[in-house]
């Protein structure tokens, strides 16, 4: 008998196992094993706090970001006093995963079927990866947090199987020596309807590697070739290709994460990726351990009602964030005249400062009142067309 069972192992899986097992409890971490989400990489100083992230893994330290219009205009914004860390998922994920096993989480490598309940109790169905057996995990409560289209979201919480997503396609290359066209300590992030109609390419320095690649709603985009467009734009098309990968990526958090029983979801399971800049890494470890606080509350009480706790704990710190994201993206990724004018509101330096300070500390700033307004009325000028982009 487990106290939780936790399907997939990514950041927000990994997370919830950790913190259940060093609350003592008995903890089952399931994964596939073998799998590398596509994913720009990059974490906030926040999370490399709130997580302890070591430094070994912050593969790149990001001083400046380059937003770059549909007409090829950039605007460079420096990340004053601090960094954004980039991390490859292939080590990062795996260091989690370990961390919670040496905790005290038990690491089992196979795929999810099914939940099957009894007179016993409520029992994961899995098949073991090196046997091909199935397999009967008895416990008292699942998280699901695997993935965007969760097994675990389909088969037990409604409206499991109808959350939006994105397809992200990346390529992992070899990075080129440092140049004009490409900076070590630099992430582009591209708005050109060329490239995605509806959302952004990247350019994201790993070191001695960097990942390069886009994300789209549109299902008949063809990624490879814009990511090959991309490629081809930032002067990468003959650097070597390492590996590629692509997946879904959720749009909105889902309206319920618990099927007011047994399971509660976490992660991409759960919908918890930022609008507007599809940042996920930070957002899932969050939701991992929303999960695990309200899976402890409901081993602790037996009262279903606790799962509740995961969804409210995140969007009462988190939900505003998402819905002034969600807003910008439907404001300004619909097409490249918006998009152009999104690129020249980032020129203003107070849009920079809040920017930042917001994304770095997971927060929206309110200690500027007058900034606030000032970028408020000069984005309502850019939506209605009363000044037109300007370029320094």
């Amino acid at each position: 008998m487990y106290d939780a069972f936790v399907v997939g192992g990514g950041p927000s899986g990994a997370t919830a196992a950790e913190d259940l097992a060093r609350a003592g409890c008995k903890v089952a971490l399931l994964d596939r094993d073998g799998r590398i989400k596509p994913c720009g990489g990059a974490i906030p100083p926040r999370a490399i706090r709130d997580f302890d992230i070591p430094d070994h893994l912050v593969v790149a330290k990001i001083r400046t970001a380059r937003m770059i219009s549909p007409t090829g205009r950039a605007v460079d914004i420096h990340i004053e006093g601090g960094y954004v860390g980039m991390v490859d998922r292939e080590d990062f994920d795996e260091f989690l995963r370990d961390r919670a096993r040496m905790v005290g989480a038990e690491r089992l490598t196979g795929t999810f079927l099914r939940v099957e309940r009894d007179a016993a109790g409520t029992h994961v169905v899995w098949r073991e990866k090196a046997s091909g057996q199935e397999r009967r995990s008895l416990c008292r409560v699942v998280i699901g947090a695997d993935g965007a289209k969760s097994g675990v979201a389909r088969a037990e919480v409604p409206g499991g199987d109808r959350i939006p997503y994105v397809i992200a396609y990346h390529e992992i290359i070899k990075a080129p020596a440092a140049n004009a066209g490409y900076d070590p300590v630099r992430c582009d992030v591209v708005y050109d309807g060329q490239i995605s109609p509806d959302f952004y390419g990247w350019v994201f320095p790993h070191g001695d590697r960097a990942s390069v690649g886009m994300g789209t709603e549109d299902g008949a985009v063809d990624l490879k070739k814009a990511t090959a467009d991309l490629r081809a734009m930032a002067g990468l098309t003959d650097c070597e290709t390492i590996r590629r990968e692509g997946a879904p990526i959720p749009l909105k958090p889902l309206d319920r994460w618990d099927n007011g029983r047994d399971v509660v979801l976490a992660g991409d399971a759960a919908g918890v990726v930022a609008p507007s800049s599809g940042e996920g890494i930070y957002y899932a470890m969050a939701g991992g351990r929303a999960a695990a606080t309200a899976a402890m509350a409901f081993l602790r009480s037996g009262r279903a009602s606790e799962l509740k706790m995961a969804r409210k704990m995140f969007l009462k710190e988190h939900g505003t964030v998402f819905k002034v994201l969600r807003s910008m993206q439907n404001a300004y990724y619909r097409n490249d005249e918006r998009r152009e004018r999104f690129v020249s509101l980032c020129h203003d330096i107070d849009v920079q400062r809040l920017t930042f300070e917001a994304y770095m500390n997971k927060k929206l700033v309110a200690a500027r009142p007058l900034a606030h307004l000032k970028i408020g009325v000069k984005n309502v000028m850019h939506l209605l067309g009363i000044v037109s982009p300007k370029w320094s």
